[in-house]
């Protein structure tokens, strides 16, 4: 079943062939829209080429030539690229052009350093075959980027500012993962449009095209509606475009309004108030990331991290708490207490944590505070026992102490000998006494002695 021509049709490729003639501008003049197929220029301008100018471009066709593509509907798309290359500035210092076949296999026909003249492209241009096979546009794609967009193959250094342009045309649905090459190919600073043809799909069109995608994806229903564009694309490529002609004071995106112009910003920047310069959105700012903890901005985009003691979970987002008690993470000699997001060293029963916060000693367990007995503490290595003073004994509960009786502790025998040992006593101090008195009584004597010499 055909999909109608109608807004869909031919008007959006006229827009199409409008935005690679003008790069810098992302809106179309709302009259070309209104423009109807039917009657206008020719398909060929001779010398009046060279009044209109495009700004310079670095444009890459990539067509389809699969099996689907009948030969005739092949040199359709031959005719269009050459009324194509009819309307643009071609030259080496404006627009360079290069032109890739692919279907199951890709194949440049010739890269941007080759011809810098209209009629070598062209005369290139009638020469390319179909390959006939397979529909592998996400490996056209990546080619594009590996062989074509380079210095060496002709592509302008990026200080040159020069944009790099790409249009897909196809009928049909690609092969293999188009996605991830064309987003790959976007974050380069490519410019994709997709141009779908009769059987084209147009999901793959909008997965490979840039933003937005109703200014970059575009689908006729027949080869021969492309050969019919150029005769009204010229009547607005001509148009003043203040973006095109470089006019404009945008910082980095110039977008066409009508006869006037708006700014924009690449994307990972914001416009300032001054609606022509450019800031970096902060990723990181409230409410714009999903970090559980840490947000941390990376070249337009951000990725998060956590707090010390905490790890990353496998969703990239969000945070869990470390084991810093598993073995290895703790530097703490005997318990280690884990806390929130950290821990904390602690010490068996019997030690005590010393001042270092780590090591641990062994406890004075007979240290006031820290036993239960009543009188006398005995210490024996990480435990203690309770003891008495003299005169008293141990309770059953080897904690508390009860005087001890008379009777119970002296026997007659031991009174007896308590008093001999006291009548010795007595005997030994009252001669100590006497010993001491002639001991000074002598040492007065000496004393004189030895003035008495003095004198004499």
């Amino acid at each position: 079943m055909r999909r109608p021509l109608g807004i869909l049709g031919c008007c959006p490729l006229l827009l199409l062939l409008l935005l690679l003639l003008q790069p810098g501008a992302r809106s179309v003049p709302h009259r070309l829209r209104r423009q109807p197929l039917g009657s206008g220029f020719s398909g060929s301008h001779g010398a009046a080429d060279s009044a209109c100018k495009n700004r310079p471009l670095d444009l890459v066709f990539i067509i389809d030539s699969s099996r689907s593509v009948r030969p005739e509907e092949f040199e359709k798309v031959k005719v269009f690229l050459s009324k194509m290359i009819d309307t643009l500035d071609v030259g080496e210092r404006t627009t360079r052009v290069a032109v890739m076949n692919y279907a199951s296999t890709v194949k440049v026909e010739f890269p941007l350093r080759t011809h810098f003249d209209k009629a070598s492209m062209k005369e290139a241009i009638s020469h390319i075959q179909p390959l006939s096979a397979g529909t592998m546009t996400g490996l056209a794609i990546q080619t594009a980027m590996d062989e074509v967009f380079t210095e060496e193959m002709g592509t302008r250094p990026a200080s040159f500012n020069i944009p790099k342009v790409v249009i897909v045309v196809t009928d049909g649905r690609p092969q293999d993962q188009v996605q991830d090459v064309a987003a790959s190919a976007r974050a380069a600073g490519i410019e994709i449009y997709a141009v779908g043809v009769d059987r084209a799909d147009m999901q793959s069109l909008r997965v490979m095209a840039s933003e937005p995608l109703d200014e970059h994806v575009f689908y006729v229903e027949t080869y021969g509606v492309i050969e019919k564009l150029t005769s009204k694309f010229r009547e607005t490529f001509c148009a003043a475009n203040t973006c095109a002609l470089g006019t404009h004071d945008c910082e980095q995106v110039c977008v066409s309004n009508g006869g006037s112009y708006l700014c924009d910003c690449f994307e990972g920047y914001t416009l300032n108030p001054d609606k022509r310069t450019c800031s970096v959105v902060d990723v990181c700012a409230p409410g714009k990331h999903e970090c559980d903890q840490i947000c941390v901005s990376n070249n337009g985009s951000y990725v998060c991290e956590c707090y010390e003691g905490y790890t990353l979970n496998p969703d990239k987002k969000t945070c869990s708490a470390m084991d810093l008690c598993a073995s290895g993470r703790h530097d703490c000699a005997q318990v280690c207490r884990r806390t929130d997001g950290s821990y904390s060293c602690d010490c068996f029963e019997g030690f005590t944590l010393n001042p270092d916060k780590k090591t641990c000693s062994a406890a004075d367990m007979c240290a006031p505070g820290r036993h239960d007995c009543e009188q006398v503490c005995v210490r024996d290595d990480l435990f203690y026992t309770c003891d008495c003073y003299q005169g008293y004994t141990l309770n059953p509960d080897k904690k508390t102490c009860s005087r001890a009786s008379t009777s119970s502790l002296v026997t007659t025998e031991e009174a007896c000998k308590c008093e001999a040992i006291a009548a010795l006593q007595d005997s030994v101090t009252s001669r100590l006494q006497a010993l001491s008195t002639k001991l000074d009584e002598v040492s007065e004597k000496l004393q004189a002695y030895q003035e008495r010499q003095q004198v004499v």
